[in-house]
C-alpha cells in the first residue's frame, strides 16, 4: 500500500524537474561590457572626481583586456585604478566582473563646456567601449541642514534633558561644522559625541554625509515650571542652519525641617517623653504629597511623631507636627544630637536637633534621702558609742 501511495508523488516531481531546469537555463546575454551607474556626472573645476566603472564577462573565456581613455581635453588627467592602484588592463573571469574606477583631475581653469571621455577595453575577439558626459560647473555653496529626533523633553529641574541632533553636509564638498546652543539665563549646555562623554565644539562631516551628536541641558535647580526654548545653530564657512528646541520644565516640591521660629535645640528628661514642634516647609514649585517623618536618636531612645505623615503640602506653606521623644533611662545628663527626616516621593529633608538631657528630680530627691537618713545614722552612732 505504501508503494502505491508514494507512486502519484513520484510521478509528480517528475514532472517537475524539467521546470526547474528550465528556470534554471543561463541567460542569453554574451560578451564583454563595460558599464557604470552614472554615465552623465558633474565635476567641479580644480578638483579630483573618481567615477567607478565595471568590466563584466558575460560567458566568455578569460582574457587579458588593455584599457584606455580617448577624448581627455587638454590639461585634464584622467587615470584608470583597480584596488587602489593605477591599471592598464584587467582580466574578469567569466560571468564575473572587475571593479575600475576613473579618477578625473580637471584643472581649476578649465573650459565649462561639457566633454565627452570614452573608456575602452580591448582584447584579442573581444572588446567593449563606455561613453562617459562629463559636464563642468561652480562651485556651489555649502549646505547644512540640522534636525533632532526628539525637539520638546518634559522633566523635573533636577533632570538631564539629552537631545540627539543629526547634522548633515549637503554641500559637495567636505566641511568641518560648529555649533552652539542659546538657552536661558543660567541653563547649563554642552554638546558631545554620540556614543561618549567627550565635549565638543566642532564636527568635521563628509561630502553628502551625516553626523549625530548630543545637546545636554541643565536647568537651575530653583526654576519654576515652565516651557523654555533652546535654539543651536550649526554653521560651516558660509553656511547656516538652526533648530528650535524645548524644555517643559514640570514643578517639584523642596522640603526643609526645622523647629518653631528656626530653632533646632529642645530639652527633655532621661526615660520620661517630651514634646517639642517640628515644622515641614515646602519652598519648591509643586504640592509634596505623603510627607512621612522619621527620626535617627541614640541606642535606647524612642522618638514618634504626631502626626506621623502630613497628607499634602502645597509650595509656600508649613506644616506642624510634634515629636515626642523619650530618652533613655541610662542616658546622662548632657547634649545628644537626633537628626529629623522627612521625605515625599523621592524628596526629603533633614536637620540635626540638639537635644539637652537631664536626670529625673525624682531620683534627686531619692537620693538626697538616702543621703540624710546615712548622716543621721551615722550622728547617732557616734552620740551613743561616744559616750563610752
Amino acid at each position: 500500500m505504501r508503494a502505491l501511495d508514494l507512486a502519484p508523488f513520484a510521478f509528480a516531481l517528475g514532472l517537475m524537474a524539467p521546470a526547474a531546469y528550465a528556470a534554471e537555463t543561463p541567460h542569453d546575454i554574451k560578451g564583454l561590457y563595460l558599464m557604470t551607474d552614472y554615465p552623465a556626472v558633474t565635476v567641479r573645476p580644480g578638483t579630483t572626481s573618481n567615477i567607478p566603472l565595471r568590466l563584466q564577462n558575460y560567458r566568455l573565456g578569460p582574457e587579458r583586456y588593455r584599457l584606455s581613455v580617448t577624448g581627455v581635453p587638454d590639461g585634464w588627467t584622467a587615470t584608470l585604478l583597480g584596488g587602489g592602484q593605477p591599471v592598464a588592463a584587467a582580466m574578469p573571469a567569466p560571468d564575473a566582473s572587475v571593479a575600475l574606477q576613473l579618477r578625473l583631475d580637471v584643472p581649476a581653469n578649465a573650459n565649462l563646456s561639457e566633454q565627452t571621455l570614452t573608456v575602452k577595453a580591448e582584447g584579442e575577439g573581444s572588446q567593449a567601449t563606455l561613453p562617459l558626459n562629463i559636464a563642468l560647473a561652480k562651485e556651489l555653496p555649502a549646505k547644512l541642514t540640522v534636525t533632532s529626533k526628539l525637539p520638546s523633553l518634559r522633566g523635573s529641574p533636577k533632570s538631564n534633558f539629552e537631545y540627539t541632533l543629526t547634522i548633515k553636509n549637503d554641500s559637495g564638498r567636505n566641511l568641518v561644522a560648529s555649533f552652539a546652543a542659546e538657552a536661558p539665563p543660567n541653563f547649563e549646555t554642552s554638546f558631545t559625541e554620540a556614543y561618549g562623554s567627550q565635549e565638543l565644539s566642532s564636527i568635521p562631516i563628509e561630502a553628502g554625509q551625516s553626523k549625530d551628536i548630543k545637546l545636554k541641558v541643565r536647568a537651575p535647580g530653583t526654576i519654576g515650571a515652565g516651557h523654555f526654548p533652546v535654539k543651536v545653530t550649526v554653521n560651516a564657512e558660509d553656511a547656516s542652519a538652526n533648530v528650535d528646541l524645548a524644555l517643559d520644565v514640570v514643578g517639584q516640591p523642596q522640603l526643609q525641617v526645622s523647629g518653631r521660629d528656626g530653632l533646632l535645640s529642645a530639652r527633655a528628661v532621661a526615660a520620661q517623653q517630651s514634646s517639642f514642634p517640628i515644622v515641614v516647609t515646602n519652598t519648591g514649585t509643586a504640592p509634596a504629597d505623603n510627607i512621612k517623618l522619621a527620626a535617627s536618636a541614640p541606642s535606647g531612645w524612642k522618638v514618634t511623631f504626631d502626626p506621623a505623615t502630613i497628607d499634602r503640602l502645597v509650595p509656600g506653606k508649613d506644616a506642624e507636627v510634634q515629636a515626642l521623644v523619650t530618652p533613655s533611662d541610662k542616658s546622662l545628663a548632657g547634649d545628644y544630637m537626633t537628626s529629623i527626616n522627612a521625605t515625599s516621593r523621592g524628596e526629603n529633608a533633614s536637620s540635626q536637633f540638639r537635644i539637652t538631657v537631664s536626670t529625673s528630680t525624682v531620683w534627686g530627691v531619692a537620693g538626697a534621702g538616702v543621703i540624710g537618713i546615712a548622716l543621721l545614722l551615722m550622728l547617732g552612732a557616734v552620740a551613743r558609742f561616744g559616750r563610752r
